[in-house]
């Protein structure tokens, strides 16, 4: 694409983010722009310039430059609480009090968070969500499942079902890359396993049970980077699951599951079988433990820690609605950017299947995104790359909630001046 072609829009969206930053207004047509002198007159010039060498400037910069799409940006307050418990948390037994009251109150903030209904448990375990998928294979699926694929991740409890022996060879429902399918109800499906966000490619769906599905059946989503910042019913499902290390911005080590009765029953009746199952991987004893606010095996105490500290706040501040609307700002910056930037087109072409915390944007191919995270990366914005199975010339950036919005429209402003410096 010729440089001209996207000088100008980059330099009225620098404009308008120091306006803002001085407290003035948005640029209005009417306004005239500097054309030389202070920082509003960011030239465009075509340089040639390696990306670590473009420097941007601190006006512009973000005030935390982590959009990590996982592990993500850790609040200050979270290593506070691990230093704070260094002396009376860390390093004493997951069976006694201590421990066992940090759980228990994860339970509850989880608990409050989602606005679960009574009868609801929340189970936990360790690993991660790919250890959940295969404790699912043994505790949670009767003889066959459902799966909607349409990324990485969403492949992989696909997998790991089709190669359990003692389950019969799952229904696979897929969708071109960038779009998501849609559940149907199939004769003899005893679970339907969704995603609720497509971490690698930037895809969200609403969780919703299918119409004519057998009684019995359940529903159990992957919330990996969608619990905490996306919003759902428990009225749709059943197994809510996910790790802590996206937008409870914790570290990983962990699984968790909000559990409906009805799963609940599932896992209790499966437990009391003869099926062979792990003692690790047994939701039978993960649910016993949990009810009893501990796991199995010595848990990640930091990780809870900071999972606790993280769930704290987003309670204080209104729950799981004020959370989603943060990111929903956030992605009404991102890929309104997106959409009004000549080099970038948003990657899920769909606005209603685009994630509120995972935003995936394409660059022109005249725009190497390996050149503009280069440079990023050198100034401090960190993790702004695309998945790496995607093979895209793509950025990809964490909205949740821990990420001030602010910080994503000065991402945006940042990303305007590297392309301009490299010469596009």
């Amino acid at each position: 694409m010729p440089r001209n072609q996207v000088e100008y829009p980059i330099r009225l969206h620098l404009f308008q983010v120091f306006r803002r930053r001085r407290g003035r207004g948005p640029f209005e047509s009417g306004d005239k722009a500097p054309t030389g002198g202070g920082k509003a007159a960011v030239r465009c010039h075509a340089v040639d310039v390696t990306p670590q060498d473009i420097q941007i400037p601190p006006d512009l910069l973000p005030a935390d430059g982590r959009f990590g799409c996982g592990p993500s940006k850790v609040r200050p307050e979270q290593i506070d609480a691990i230093v704070a418990g260094a002396a009376t948390i860390m390093g004493t037994s997951h069976r006694k009090p201590q421990v066992k009251g940090l759980v228990g109150s994860v339970r509850a903030g989880l608990t409050e968070l989602f606005g679960l209904p009574d009868g609801w448990e929340i189970v936990l375990g360790n690993g991660g969500t790919t250890v959940f998928w295969d404790a699912a294979t043994f505790g949670l699926i009767d003889r066959r499942s459902q799966h909607l694929v349409f990324g990485e991740f969403s492949s992989k409890f696909a997998t790991a079902c089709a190669e359990a022996p003692h389950l019969d060879e799952p229904s696979v429902v897929e969708s071109a890359t960038g779009t998501h399918p849609r559940p149907a109800a199939e004769a003899g499906i005893d679970l339907y396993a969704l995603t609720h966000n497509e971490t690698s490619t930037g895809v969200a769906m609403t969780p919703t049970r299918p119409i004519g599905a057998d009684d019995g059946a359940l529903v159990a989503v992957d919330a990996t980077s969608a619990a905490g910042g996306l919003r759902w019913s428990p009225t749709d499902v059943d197994v809510y699951y996910f790790a802590p290390q996206k937008c409870f911005a914790a570290d990983g080590g962990l699984w968790l599951a909000a559990c409906s009765p009805a799963a609940v029953e599932r896992i209790e009746r499966i437990a009391a079988s003869d099926r062979w199952r792990p003692a690790s991987l047994d939701l039978g004893i993960a649910l016993t433990n949990s009810r009893s606010n501990q796991t199995y095996n010595t848990p990640a105490v930091a990780t809870l820690i900071m999972l606790d500290e993280q769930l704290r706040w987003m309670n204080e501040h209104g729950g799981l609605d004020w959370c989603a609307e943060r990111s929903e700002r956030s992605a009404a910056t991102m890929y309104g950017w997106a959409e009004a930037t000549d080099y970038t087109t948003p990657f899920v072409a769909d606005p209603a299947q685009r994630s509120a915390v995972v935003a995936t944007i394409d660059l022109d191919d005249a725009v190497a995104a390996d050149d503009v995270n280069a440079a990023l990366r050198a100034n401090g914005i960190l993790d702004t790359d695309s998945y790496r199975k995607l093979g895209r010339n793509q950025l990809r950036v964490g909205m949740f909630p821990a990420i001030d919005p602010a910080d994503v429209e000065a991402l945006t402003a940042c990303i305007d001046h590297v392309v301009a410096r490299l010469g596009t």
